[in-house]
């Protein structure tokens, strides 16, 4: 599948495009540093990962634009204390100059965590995004506790990237989570990259948690089943999950090392039938965060 198949292929489906809920957009001096990170891919995760889409910020979204992503998020994350504040300022700004975009933001445990994830909730943020493994922490910090309880209180979602891979982190993995969640029960987590490799333990939390959901990002690529294969006896689930409208898709554009259209492509081998696509590529997301 080719990018330029997108707009044909939702045009099928019968909805109006995309909704991409894991696109990165930072400051150009915070992407340059993450794709140098990327550039010794070999190094840090022994697998090499040339950035497809290594563009302009103007140019990536209109070439989003262009291949049918309708909706999509900016997600930044906090990877020490500090940086969070002017991150969500740029981000709240972002959103407002391109409609399209969510309004998004981030945290990290930290004095006055509680203050400007608070103010971020009242200037509009429908989507928080976290990064254990970059940023070194544990959920559970007393430091996130006030933050935790805003955002269950506000119905909003955050993207967490709390699973293994690409790398194991002392805090990552599902029991960080179900630790939290227990003091949370009803907290809004999207688990990003289907929390690979331990999906099934995150799937065990989304059976328990109503407000756990997944998104579908780089799971089942071919750059992903090289290492981080969804196991086929996990796919009746994931797609009970998806048509009750809780898998989000999410490409991680443009830090890929594949066309954007391969994303699509790996869902629709997974063979769960139009109405779970459509629930994933778009519905899913606008009922949630529109």
């Amino acid at each position: 599948m080719r990018d330029s198949d997108l707009p044909g292929l939702v045009a099928d489906l019968g909805i109006p495009g995309i909704f991409d809920l894991h696109v990165h957009a930072m400051p150009d001096p915070v992407m340059n540093a993450v794709w140098a990170v990327f550039d010794r891919a070999e190094e840090v995760y022994g697998t090499r990962w040339p950035i497809t889409y290594r563009w302009p910020d103007e140019q990536r979204l209109a070439y989003l634009a262009s291949i049918g992503v309708r909706r999509h998020s900016a997600l930044c994350y906090a990877h020490r204390q500090g940086v969070a504040t002017g991150l969500n300022d740029w981000t709240r700004e972002y959103a407002r100059l391109h409609p399209q975009v969510l309004h998004c933001a981030t945290f990290f445990p930290e004095a006055g965590a509680a203050s400007y994830v608070s103010a971020a909730v009242e200037s509009g943020a429908k989507l928080f995004k976290i990064h254990v493994e970059v940023g070194r922490f544990d959920v559970n910090d007393p430091l996130l506790d006030k933050v935790w309880g805003t955002l269950e209180q506000a119905g909003i979602s955050t993207v967490a990237h709390i699973g293994s891979a690409p790398l194991p982190a002392q805090y990552s993995g599902p029991q960080h989570l179900e630790r939290l969640l227990q003091r949370h029960p009803s907290l809004k987590v999207v688990v990003a990259h289907f929390g690979v490799p331990e999906v099934a333990g995150f799937l065990d939390l989304a059976d328990r948690f109503p407000g756990v959901s997944l998104d579908t990002t780089m799971v089942g690529t071919d750059f992903m089943n090289r290492r981080w294969p969804v196991s086929p006896d996990l796919l009746p689930r994931v797609r009970d999950l998806g048509l009750a409208g809780r898998v989000f898709f999410g490409s991680d554009f443009p830090n890929i090392p594949y066309p954007f259209a391969h994303q699509v492509e790996a869902l629709r081998r997974w063979s769960l039938g139009d109405d779970w696509l459509r629930e994933g590529l778009w519905l899913a997301g606008k009922r949630r965060f529109d």
